[in-house]
């Protein structure tokens, strides 16, 4: 006690002074004598009532348990119906159009003509595809999902070390590859006599010239944002040295998905399957009877019990390898700088899949309805219903979809953090902001449009060269083209899963950085040197200065 000698491993203090000149953050000064003192505002809550947030690494109890029951109850649901489905299907369905109504007994019955079944004869048009692109075409896919791997890891690297330059070397051409596709695309259409046959002059014209828009309102984003640039550049950095101390989550994540479409695949069978429950039966049209079937009438309440299933299982998978994300990358902020956590990414699995599955379930839920239900307004839009109240009902659904994403915003990387209940979660992710002066929604949405848009480079300049290897090294015209932008497609959506899980670990360093704060502590200088600017970067415009980390 009596000891000046301070533990090296222990996380330096906010309120302590790190040299005897030089404190981080002095509390203020305490006035010792006063002549009245001071009144508590009932408005504001008492601090000594907020409990010390820290990483729970010991034992979780099971949260949430009602909607991990009712997610269980939905999925042994939808594989019973779906096994009775396929035992109780009806093999006369893919032989409908050999039946005949016999107007003496009343009822279809199969022709003798016609007993085979009429699958041998059924006509599939397809593409004609020949060999050589065919070929040509799953090599290309199969060299791009390969190649994808290095270059998603040569990209966190690059923005590890090198995020600055990266970001400054792909902004010119987020306007560049737009106006080269542009207009390379309306040269070739009108240098092509088939193609501005289709097309004429003046709608080729008009789509160039609402290009040019899109593209203008892109320069606008980044401008109007430019002062925020320096700022993202750092929390990009930040993020990509943290996700490139834990690349186990590019293992664990992919199996995630692949185990997630493993589980649909049965679902997807008993959907086809149900289809076959029902009989012929006969059906008077314009006087005269036809063979029609008819489904069971249980088969469209199944297919609705599957569906929402499905996606309910996918926002949940998604909401679970979000909160695996956190939590591995919690134990990496939480640790000290002499070591390194132990099977972070099994115990957050475990918890994930154990004591907090009923919280991960209700995340998924609510993700799920969100969805569907901003779906059926937008579709309610495209249709352009009339009325003054389909007009507030509309504002009033988008505010509470608003308030959901509100709510939601951080609250699965809480419950990954501290194993709390989702409620819990979301009330005390937004009291432990609120008490630092942090925005409960995350101010910087620039490094993902910076992110999404270095990603659409990288892709872009990956299909230019694959397409002029095409054209140069093989017999296909047109069509390498269209192998081409297939092979971008790939590589988008693997570099898109790269970005989704960079924004998470975005997201979750904010999170530790607001606990850090809350309890006065620094586990991570560097971390602290950057974000410490987020609040101000939102309200002022003022001169950032750059820390040296290194970007």
């Amino acid at each position: 006690m009596g000891s000046t000698e301070e533990d090296p491993n222990k996380p330096l203090s906010l309120y302590e002074p790190s040299s005897p000149s030089q404190p981080l953050l002095s509390k203020p000064p305490i006035e010792e004598h006063t002549s009245v003192p001071s009144q508590p505002d009932p408005q504001e809550p008492d601090p000594v009532q907020f409990i010390q947030i820290n990483y729970n690494y010991g034992p979780r109890p099971f949260k949430d348990l009602p909607f991990l029951i009712l997610f269980v109850v939905f999925v042994i649901a939808t594989f019973a119906w779906g096994i009775f489905s396929v035992c109780n299907k009806n093999s006369s369905f893919t032989s409908v159009s050999s039946y005949a109504y016999n107007s003496t007994s009343g009822s279809c019955v199969e022709e003798s003509a016609s007993v085979s079944s009429n699958w041998g004869s059924v006509n599939f048009t397809f593409l004609s595809l020949s060999s050589s692109f065919s070929k040509d075409l799953t090599w290309t896919l199969v060299l791009t999902l390969i190649l994808s791997v290095p270059i998603s890891f040569l990209l966190l690297l690059l923005l590890k070390r090198y995020t600055k330059q990266i970001v400054y070397i792909s902004l010119p051409f987020f306007v560049i590859v737009p106006i080269f596709l542009n207009v390379y695309w309306f040269v070739a259409c009108t240098v092509s006599s088939s193609c501005s046959d289709v097309f004429p002059l003046a709608y080729r014209i008009l789509v160039l010239v609402f290009v040019f828009l899109i593209i203008g309102v892109i320069v606008w984003i980044f401008v109007a944002n430019w002062h925020r640039i320096e700022l993202t550049i750092q929390i990009i950095g930040v993020a990509s040295d943290a996700l490139s101390q834990n690349l186990g989550l590019f293992v664990a994540l992919p199996l995630l998905t692949l185990g997630l479409i493993i589980y649909y695949a049965p679902i997807i069978v008993f959907l086809v399957f149900a289809r076959f429950n029902g009989k012929i039966v006969a059906k008077e049209s314009s006087g005269e009877y036809e063979c029609v079937w008819k489904q069971d009438s249980w088969v469209p309440a199944y297919f609705a019990v599957a569906i929402l299933t499905m996606l309910w299982s996918l926002s949940a998978m998604v909401e679970a390898q979000a909160y695996v994300i956190s939590g591995t990358i919690a134990q990496w902020y939480f640790s000290k700088e002499d070591s390194k956590p132990r099977r972070s990414i099994r115990s957050s699995l475990r918890n994930a899949f154990g004591p907090s599955s009923g919280t991960v379930c209700l995340s998924g839920l609510l993700i799920c309805a969100v969805r569907i239900v901003r779906a059926a307004v937008d579709s309610a839009r495209q249709e352009d219903v009339p009325g003054f109240v389909i007009l507030i009902l509309r504002c009033c659904v988008n505010a509470l979809l608003s308030a959901v994403d509100f709510l939601n915003k951080f609250t699965i990387n809480f419950a990954a953090i501290t194993g709390e209940a989702y409620c819990t979660s979301a009330r005390m992710t937004y009291e432990l902001l609120k008490r630092n002066l942090l925005s409960a929604v995350f101010v910087e949405t620039v490094s993902t449009r910076l992110l999404a848009g270095i990603i659409f480079v990288v892709s872009a300049i990956y299909t230019i060269a694959v397409c002029a290897i095409l054209k140069g090294a093989t017999k296909l015209g047109a069509e390498a083209y269209f192998v081409g932008f297939l092979a971008w497609v790939l590589l988008i959506m693997v570099l898109g899963f790269f970005v989704h899980v960079l924004d998470n670990v975005i997201e979750t360093v904010y999170v530790c950085y607001a606990i850090d704060r809350d309890k006065g502590e620094v586990y991570k200088p560097e971390v602290h040197a950057v974000y410490v600017h987020v609040p101000l970067s939102r309200n002022h415009r003022t001169t950032f200065v750059p820390t040296t980390l290194g970007v």
